[in-house]
């Protein structure tokens, strides 16, 4: 729980972090932008000034400075319309025509856009005739790019984010596996030399006793724990799945759990006549059904109820239905049921699920999914195994 709280807080902190950065390089590029608009305004005005002279200009004008101020602008695109609104000549602006008259049409498109955006510095050539033309003028690729730049960098901020978020979490998952592999192998290497202890009794048991009934019995369990400790020494490992008989396996189960449950529990199999046969490592998969069967007790409580294992085949898929009539999984509950330490019962480490979907999905690579709950009612989990792969 620790190591999943300070992961909510990394990742709590990463998006605080990539929106403060997003904030201040928009705030940031917005006055910046501003100020170069403002410039480029006032460049314009000059420009326009300078036009206004060369239209006004007689053979004793010095044109030299004029020209020099027109023909420096390389930057900001440019267009200038008359009082028809027609194109007269355009700048730093890429436009398309068969020849320069259509050029000048496509342009007085783009000029009539910018008026309408007030875009524009009007400049009247006769005071008596009020004739004037209209320099408009548009944002220099420098302020497009300023004005990108900011929804750039935060998209390579949440870029960022997100592999930074998906690593910790690979992480975790890593450490994690390696904690459940650990654990599983130790347990099954304690377990081992009792269970070899064990064993020797029960020989010398059987041979004092060959007439006692409990000491079957007995055998029995011994036989059950050296299963377990066979299953948890599997854990990290990749048992090679062989054919085996899918109803078999539900048999077994079904008759280890009616002898070690209530009277008031009563398991119903709901199986097809012919025998399913498919690959899998039918010690493991035993596994979990039986811990599947074990939430289920658990669900229904001291006043027991009805256990459903259903199993149905398709052309192509083994299909395993375990059902209860217990309390059933609150819906804000059911996103969590198969994360490792998320448990609603007062005992219990809340690994039982989340093993069970490591055993189908990465073992078996099949799927495992609560199908149905309600409160009050009941739980189906479902899980489906490929005939094939």
């Amino acid at each position: 729980m620790i190591w999943t709280d300070r992961i909510r807080q990394v990742k709590i902190y990463l998006v605080i972090a990539a929106v403060c950065i997003a904030v201040a390089s928009l705030v940031v590029s917005h006055f910046l932008v501003r100020d170069l608009a403002l410039e480029e305004r006032n460049r314009m005005e000059v420009w326009a000034e300078a036009m206004r002279t060369l239209n006004k200009a007689d053979e004793n004008t010095d044109l030299s400075l004029v020209l020099k101020v027109i023909n420096e602008n390389n930057s900001i695109p440019v267009i200038v319309m008359d009082a028809n609104n027609q194109a007269q000549t355009f700048r730093n602006i890429d436009v398309d025509g068969k020849d320069y008259a259509d050029s000048l049409k496509n342009a007085a498109l783009i000029g009539q856009r910018l008026l309408a955006l007030g875009k524009n510095i009007k400049i009247e050539l006769d005071d008596s005739t009020h004739d004037y033309i209209q320099v408009c003028y548009d944002d220099s690729l420098m302020i497009r790019r300023l004005s990108a730049y900011p929804y750039i960098q935060l998209g390579v901020v949440m870029i960022f984010v997100v592999i930074a978020i998906f690593a910790l979490l690979t992480s975790k998952r890593a450490e994690q596996n390696k904690v459940w592999v650990g654990l599983s192998k130790e347990t099954a290497h304690q377990l081992g030399t009792p269970i070899s202890s064990l064993m020797a009794w029960i020989e010398i048991l059987k041979m004092n006793y060959p007439d006692d009934d409990l000491i079957p019995e007995m055998d029995k369990d011994i036989k059950r724990l050296q299963l377990i400790a066979d299953r948890f020494s599997k854990i990290g490992s990749l048992p090679e799945p062989v054919p085996a008989s899918l109803n078999e396996v539900m048999d077994h189960v079904i008759d280890y759990m009616d002898r070690r449950t209530s009277k008031k529990v009563k398991m119903v199999k709901d199986f097809p006549d012919h025998d399913i046969i498919i690959k899998i490592n039918a010690s493991l998969f035993e596994w979990v059904i039986e811990n599947l069967s074990k939430n289920a007790v658990d669900a229904m409580g001291v006043d027991g109820g009805q256990i459903t294992l259903h199993v149905e085949e398709t052309d192509d898929r083994a299909i395993v239905e375990v059902s209860d009539t217990g309390k059933g999984i609150r819906k804000k509950d059911l996103r969590n049921v198969f994360r490792p330490g998320f448990t609603t019962k007062k005992r219990g480490w809340g690994l039982g699920l989340s093993l069970a979907k490591r055993i189908v999905e990465e073992y078996h690579h099949g799927k495992i999914w609560v199908k149905s709950s309600e409160v009050g009612k009941g739980t189906t989990f479902r899980i489906e195994l490929k005939k094939k792969g």
